[in-house]
Parts: C-alpha cells; sequence; structure tokens
C-alpha cells in the first residue's frame, strides 16, 4: 500500500476510534470550521452568486468523508424516479477523470480514464443521461441543453453551493456515524454535525429500520458477474469457490468486505484508494488460480485488463416505502412518462 493509503487509512482510523491525540489539531479544525460557515452564508445571504436550474434538481451528499453509499442511492433514484414519470439525468464532478473537454456527456461504452469511475457505472446501470464537470451548474446546464430532462440528480456536490437545488439528500455510514463530530483535520467532517438539521432527507446506509428521522438504506448482494463474459449469476445458485481474494478501491472497502462475509466467502484483502486507476502492474500480484471479487466501481476500470478468474459483486439498494413517499412529496408531479428501459 502506498504511503498516502496508508496516511489515508490511519486518518480514518483515527477519527473513528477517537484518538486523543487528535486533539492537537483542533485549532485549525475551529478554523476550518468558521471558513465552511461562513462560505455557506455568505450563498444564503446573497452575497455569492446561485444558478438554479429551472427543474428539480436532488443533491446527494455527505458531510463526512469516506464511502456512505452515494452512488447506490443515485442508481436507486434514477431507477425509482423513471419507473415514476420523470425523465432523469445525473451530473458529478468527475472525480478520477480527464475528459477531452468540459462539460463532458458520459459514454456508457466510454472510458473510465475520460469520465471517472462513478459516473461511467452510473451511465452503464441507469441508461440515462449523465454530465461531468468541476463546475456542476455548466454541468446541469449541458445536461438539460443536450437531453429532455425535467429532474436533476446531482452526484454529490452538498458543498457546491453555487448550484441550487430542490432537495438535500445526506448519506451516513451506519456504523461509523459522524466519527469524533469534529471538522477537518481533527475530524472527519466536511461541515458540521448541525448542518444536518437544514437537509430534506438523512439516510443511514446500513441501518436496519428507519428511525429517529433518518431512512434506512439496505445493500443487498444480487449477483456475481464476470467480467470478461458478463455472465450473471445469482448469489444463491453459486457454487463456485468460497476462498477468494477481495479487491477494493473505494471509500469503506470495510463494507464490502462485511457484504462477502455475510454471503460465505472467505477473502484475503487486497485494498486500493478510493478512485484508484488500475493497470498491469499494479495488479500483477493478483493470484490467476484463485477467484478474484471485486465492487462494481472498481470493475468499470479493471474490465479492459479483466482475467478469467475475475468477478464483481452486483449490490441493490433496498429503502423503505416511507422513504419514497417522503421523497415524492419533496417534487412536482412528473410531466410525462419516461421511455422504457430497453433490456
Amino acid at each position: 500500500m502506498k504511503w498516502q493509503q496508508r496516511l489515508e487509512q490511519g486518518l480514518l482510523r483515527a477519527w473513528y476510534g477517537k484518538a486523543r491525540w487528535l486533539v492537537l489539531l483542533r485549532p485549525l479544525s475551529a478554523l476550518y470550521r468558521l471558513l465552511v460557515q461562513r462560505r455557506r452564508q455568505r450563498y444564503l445571504n446573497g452575497q455569492a452568486p446561485q444558478w438554479r436550474p429551472p427543474v428539480p434538481l436532488i443533491v446527494v451528499g455527505n458531510i463526512t468523508l469516506g464511502g456512505t453509499g452515494k452512488t447506490p442511492m443515485v442508481l436507486w433514484l434514477a431507477a425509482f424516479l423513471r419507473g415514476h414519470g420523470y425523465r432523469v439525468g445525473v451530473i458529478s464532478r468527475g472525480y478520477g477523470g480527464t475528459p477531452p473537454s468540459l462539460p463532458w456527456r458520459v459514454d456508457a461504452a466510454g472510458d473510465a480514464q475520460h469520465s471517472g469511475d462513478e459516473p461511467l457505472l452510473i451511465a452503464q446501470r441507469a441508461q440515462i443521461p449523465v454530465v461531468i464537470d468541476p463546475d456542476r451548474p455548466a454541468a446541469a446546464r449541458a445536461l438539460l441543453a443536450d437531453g429532455d430532462i425535467d429532474l436533476i440528480i446531482s452526484d454529490d456536490g452538498l458543498q457546491h453551493y453555487a448550484l441550487g437545488r430542490t432537495v438535500e439528500l445526506v448519506m451516513l455510514d451506519a456504523q461509523r456515524g459522524l466519527g469524533n463530530a469534529r471538522c477537518l483535520p481533527e475530524g472527519p467532517l466536511r461541515e458540521p454535525p448541525e448542518r444536518l438539521a437544514s437537509v430534506d432527507l438523512l439516510v443511514s446506509n446500513g441501518a436496519v429500520q428507519d428511525q429517529d428521522g433518518r431512512f434506512a438504506m439496505q445493500l443487498r448482494p444480487t449477483s456475481l458477474i464476470h467480467l470478461r463474459s458478463g455472465k450473471q449469476v445469482p448469489l444463491d445458485l453459486w457454487q463456485g469457490e468460497r476462498e477468494v481474494v477481495a479487491l477494493a478501491g473505494i471509500g469503506n472497502p470495510e463494507r464490502f468486505f462485511r457484504t462477502l462475509e455475510v454471503c460465505g466467502f472467505h477473502y484475503v484483502p487486497r485494498v486500493f484508494a478510493d478512485h484508484a486507476s488500475y493497470s498491469p502492474e499494479s495488479l500483477s500480484d493478483l493470484p490467476k488460480d484463485k477467484l478474484v471479487i471485486m465492487t462494481e466501481k472498481d470493475a468499470v476500470k479493471c474490465r479492459p485488463l479483466a482475467q478469467d478468474n475475475w468477478w464483481y459483486l452486483s449490490v441493490e439498494a433496498e429503502l423503505s416505502d416511507a422513504f419514497a413517499i417522503a421523497l415524492l412529496a419533496t417534487l412536482p408531479t412528473a410531466s410525462a412518462p419516461y421511455p422504457p428501459i430497453q433490456e
């Protein structure tokens, strides 16, 4: 593991383990907290310009560093809202991608090096328009100009206040919570805890049931998919190996590993940094005679390099009827039916 990965993992363990030495960073944390609060207030007061699209926009974000399940949430929203007649498009920063130009419309058959891994995954799974640009208003305008869209989902961007939004949906990890509840660098928070009081919907990834104003989301593993052939095997029909190498380059790899355990796999972990770029050299130590299972986010980048023993685990987000009702209550009625997905 590279030194950057060791530092990242060390800080995450410290933040969520509430290490005492972090108190030394409190002055910097207090300054960071003040700056982010002032910045948000400037937009709220109209002192900084904000562009609001002419259609509803849902921001799916978080106030913590590390993975909280934003991408599965975006995929669930896209499928659910499309089923209710909305013409949905997604915008994203495109972290990890280097597009030839900006804004960049993601091609589902394209390269993750251009779009980044998560936008490509969304384009492939949801079959809806996806546009990336670090300038979120520019991405939204390009999305509206290129397609018949009446609802936008912003994958991340909660703190990108230059973009006006209709709904703020914040993801939390049920196990990690807010860690030590301190802002960076003393803790994992991008904004102070009281920011949660102002959001529209709060979703706890991994929670068992809706509780205390937080809606529960569970990630249900459904099947293993072969990277080279696309062959899908439902987990309840899997008769292959159970001793595997588990590859994860995501914000919270432990969640993936726990899922494999629940599915009855025994694994040797292979951890990469979130949004890692893969090459034959970086994956050369993976065994040829043992099953390799990775996340779908890693699979969109590893597919060109795939070996015959590489599979990925497909998961689906599950949310309550109460969440669906609360979500629809925040939105205007869809204007027209969306065309069906072509299987």
